[in-house]
């Protein structure tokens, strides 16, 4: 995954693009994490480690949007 200090260098196109992929892959996990715990096939360390990669993931997504969002001050 990008590092923070990649956003700086990127077009705000690209940076569209990135948080398009990166809330569908969070969407995806928490989908996949629902499927495990509902069948019960799932040992804590799979859990364990989607849910890490989940909150990755919403933290890129919440960088990014602050990239993009313009800084109003009221």
């Amino acid at each position: 995954m990008n590092a923070p200090s990649d956003l700086s260098m990127k077009t705000e196109e690209v940076l569209r693009v990135e948080l398009e992929v990166f809330r569908r892959e969070h969407r995806d996990l928490d989908e996949a994490i629902h499927a495990l715990v509902d069948r019960g096939t799932a040992d804590q360390l799979t859990l364990q480690r989607l849910k890490k990669r989940k909150l990755r993931l919403k933290d890129m997504i919440a960088l990014i949007e602050d990239r993009l969002t313009p800084d109003i001050t009221a």
